[in-house]
């Protein structure tokens, strides 16, 4: 069996390639500043000591210089002094880590992502860094971080390091995106999440009724997320967003004037702005320069409580600045610890001697660019060492807002606590995770990670410390606005806090007595695009434009709102009509032809001055009944056609009222047998005048055949026949009241419906069939010879009667409601009084002004000349 040649020469030579292959060295240091102090375990810290970066120039052609930092930050600078303050209290204490001393090595991130990145890589070297050419075996990198300060540099430094299990606790990250289990498994905070920071903005927002804002964000993720988490928010509670703008990362003049001419030109009274003070402030200098006033500020805790903005100077345009900052809280001792340092005896720390130097305008003879900090100054005054801290006020020894400072303090002792959970750690019940209890000072970052998690304690004020399973703490925030001092600075007032804890509807607390808008004003400002459309309008969108931007449109008849910004008008019910403001329903009118009305009042009288007329005209016949006039024309028929006519005037009152069932079905009724009684008596009247002339021919005997009784006989039959009909329209499909509202929508119409159409065609058509005969027959006997012949008066009588219920009809189909009632009963009354003045009046006349004419010798006369 043979051997391939190349496995076997590979076999052979491959212990002197491993021998040839150079141990792990540290190739150099990236000559970062940092303040190092040795311990048992030793915990990385990563703070903007500056906010600045100048980046050298890059040619690629030489080695990569070290970038400068300047722009001390004095508030950072005590962020860096409460970890040490933190750590040397914890070395102090007998039941925190007894017998165990805690070590620290900070660096300083300038604010930038290069250099955290930078320090955080620094960190897993070793102590110090090593020494440049030293061998990696042996060295330890630190088990656990105290950063970053920014949401970016948190996710860059976890992207790089989370893989190695390598754990962070940031004190001033708060992006939501952070949250990300999967993404950041090794990443826990003490400041809270934006997502609860942009859901109480929003809801602080709607509070007062903002409902048209201005969004500015800073170039990075915690700007992006924040105002991107505050957007959605506000647009799920009808909020509008006017504009957004994002802060340049690099200082760009151009884009700060474009920014700034925006807030000058939009509508928007309110703006929200997320951003890192280093980011805010030029474009917030830029505001005070051109002197724009007149706009409310909601600032997120990442600048509400920044001294670098919050100044005497910036305050007129920025006064009344309202926002959500870290809660405060005391840390006691934590001022005179921070007032003890002084230069001459921290010689190595260049922190402390920038400190000194920016605080007293001297110089210490010192400008350190190896460690990438430029601390020259502009005085050549040289510091003596006698200056004092307690004599000068800083931000740095300010402790009256610790809010960063805290959570950097709750950060470290959250870091104790689980270290000291891993020395106790006795893992008898099997149920902690393979290989967790270890030795403290020979452990993993990893071995760590697994008590952070189950970190839970509470604080020497009570608080209570833990994580989620994000690595969020519970979010609690105050509420601050910006109040002025007697001497002109600015003072934080907490006027409510938000609580996350609390639940949905009760998490905003708010004392709004004691907030000052801007402008020094108590009344709580407007921001909205248009005026709120009041009840009774509805809001009608323009293309193209947000919903908060809209038009006022009265809702529309028969339809109203009763809310404010409503986006529908909604109909009333069918009874109900709009009230004049169209913000209420209220019954509609109901209309129909009463007595109480100046119409009513006048047909009703008009009815009663018909019946009496007709009475008067009765009596006056009655009481000449035995003259030749009256015997002359029947007066049987005469007194039964005056009842039927004063049965028309009295049915007209039956139409005036309100309906109801027997009211409809009477009026009708009535009125159709009483026109038929009427028009009968009139058609057997004009067959007697014919008949009575035609009896005075030879051998002409049918008087005897239509005597007094056949004539009555003859009007009964004639109104049997209507009779019929109207118990017929009445047992089949009989008239009803009825409320209609097809005619008009602001009112109801109370009318009778007629139930069967047919049937009251078949009425009128009876009624019109009967005068149509009379009048034919009237017209024929119109010119008999006789004194007394009423044939002329009943033509006369049947022409206006059929001209105004032909009228009656056109008149009747186009007047709806009440005026339908009215047509009718003018109908009936002119019909009657036609009836009652061309056959009575004659008579009437003759008997009071004219009795030599009512005598048998001129009826004679009369008759013999007709003769002749």
């Amino acid at each position: 069996m043979t051997v391939p040649l190349f496995p076997a020469l590979f076999a052979l030579l491959l212990p002197a390639l491993v021998a040839a292959v150079p141990r792990c060295k540290l190739r150099a240091k990236f000559n970062l500043s940092t303040v190092f102090e040795d311990g048992d375990v030793i915990l990385a810290g990563l703070f903007p000591v500056h906010y600045r970066i100048i980046q050298p120039d890059s040619s690629f052609r030489v080695k990569a210089v070290t970038p400068q930092c300047e722009g001390f930050d004095f508030r950072s600078f005590r962020w860096v002094q409460t970890m040490v303050f933190a750590i040397q209290e914890i070395n102090k204490d007998k039941m925190l880590l007894p017998n165990i001393k805690l070590g620290y090595q900070i660096f300083d991130t300038c604010a930038t992502h290069t250099q955290s990145l930078r320090a955080a890589l620094a960190s897993t070297s070793g102590r110090n860094e090593g020494l440049s050419g030293q061998d990696c075996e042996g060295l330890s990198s630190f088990p656990v971080i105290v950063g970053d300060s920014g949401s970016t540099q948190s996710m860059i430094i976890q992207s790089t390091l989370g893989p190695f299990r390598i754990p962070m606790v940031s004190y001033f990250a708060s992006c939501a995106c952070l949250s990300h289990r999967n993404k950041f498994p090794a990443f826990f905070r003490t400041m809270p999440s934006d997502a609860h920071q942009a859901q109480g903005v929003a809801r602080l927002v709607r509070r007062f009724g903002w409902t048209w804002v201005g969004s500015i964000a800073g170039d990075d993720d915690y700007g992006h997320n924040g105002i991107q988490a505050f957007s959605d928010e506000v647009r799920k509670l009808g909020v509008c967003i006017a504009f957004t703008e994002v802060l340049p990362k690099i200082y760009s003049r151009q884009k700060i004037l474009q920014i700034t001419e925006t807030i000058r030109t939009s509508t928007a009274r309110v703006i929200v702005m997320f951003a890192i003070e280093g980011d805010a402030y030029p474009l917030i200098r830029e505001v005070v320069e051109q002197n724009i006033t007149g706009r409310q500020w909601i600032a997120s805790e990442a600048w509400v409580t920044s001294a670098l903005i919050a100044t005497k100077e910036n305050f007129l345009s920025l006064s009344g600045t309202i926002g959500f900052a870290i809660h405060r809280a005391e840390i006691p001792g934590l001022r005179g610890f921070l007032l003890q340092v002084h230069p001459f005896k921290t010689p190595n720390n260049l922190f402390v001697k920038e400190l000194w130097e920016r605080t007293f305008n001297c110089s210490l003879g010192t400008s350190d660019t190896t460690k990438g900090i430029n601390t020259s100054t502009t005085t050549h005054r040289p510091c003596t060492g006698s200056e004092d801290l307690n004599n000068t006020y800083s931000i740095y020894s300010d402790v009256s807002e610790l809010r960063v400072s805290y959570n950097v303090y709750k950060a470290v002792y959250t870091i104790a606590h689980a270290l000291n959970n891993l020395n106790s750690c006795k893992n008898t019940s099997g149920s902690l995770p393979n290989n967790t209890c270890t030795n403290i000072f020979n452990f993993k970052p990893w071995q760590l990670l697994h008590y952070l998690k189950e970190v839970r304690y509470s604080t020497k004020s009570g608080e209570e410390i833990y994580f989620d399973e994000n690595g969020d703490p519970l979010a609690s925030y105050d509420i601050i606005n910006w109040h002025q001092n007697a001497d002109g600075s600015i003072k934080y007032v907490q006027v409510g806090r938000f609580d996350a804890a609390l639940g949905s509807g009760h998490d905003l607390l708010i004392n709004e007595g004691n907030i000052i808008w801007h402008n020094n004003q108590k009344m709580v400002p407007r921001s909205v695009c248009t005026d709120s459309c009041p009840p009774g309008t509805r809001k009608a969108v323009p293309k193209g434009q947000p919903l908060c931007c809209s038009d006022c449109l009265p809702c529309p008849d028969g339809e109203i709102s009763n809310d404010t910004d409503s986006l529908n008008c909604i109909p009333c019910a069918l009874e109900d009509w709009p009230n004049p403001q169209r913000n209420g329903c209220i019954p509609k009118e109901i209309e129909f032809l009463s007595f109480e009305e100046s119409m009513g009042i006048t047909l009703a009288t008009t009815s009663l001055l018909g019946t009496a007329s007709t009475v008067s005209v009765a009596g006056i016949l009655w009481y000449y009944r035995k003259t030749p006039i009256v015997r002359a024309n029947n007066s049987e028929l005469s007194f039964l056609l005056l009842f039927s006519l004063m049965l028309c005037f009295l049915c007209s009152l039956t139409f005036i009222g309100q309906p109801s069932v027997w009211s409809c079905r009477l009026r009708h009724t009535l009125f159709g047998v009483s026109f038929v009684l009427c028009i009968s008596c009139v058609l057997a009247k004009t067959l007697v005048v014919l008949m009575a002339f035609k009896a005075t021919l030879p051998n002409n005997n049918m008087m005897k055949w239509f005597g007094t009784l056949q004539q009555i006989l003859s009007v009964l039959l004639c109104t049997v026949v209507q009779v019929v009909i109207c118990v017929v329209w009445l047992l089949v499909s009989s008239p009803f009241p009825v409320k209609q509202t097809k005619y008009y929508n602001e009112k109801i119409i109370f009318e009778c419906d007629l139930g069967s159409v047919t049937a009251f065609c078949c009425v009128l058509g009876y009624i019109g069939f009967l005068s149509c005969m009379s009048f034919v027959l009237a017209f024929l006997a119109r010119k008999l010879p006789d004194n007394f012949n009423e044939a002329k008066f009943i033509t006369f009588s049947m022409l206006i009667f059929c001209a105004v219920w032909l009228t009656f009809i056109p008149a009747y189909v186009s007047s709806p409601g009440k005026y339908t009632v009215a047509v009718e009963i003018f109908a009936i009354l002119a019909s009657s009084f036609g009836l009652l003045a061309c056959i009575f009046a004659p008579k009437c006349y003759i008997i009071l002004f004219k009795p030599e004419n009512n005598t048998k010798k001129h009826l004679m006369n009369k008759t013999g000349q007709g003769k002749s």
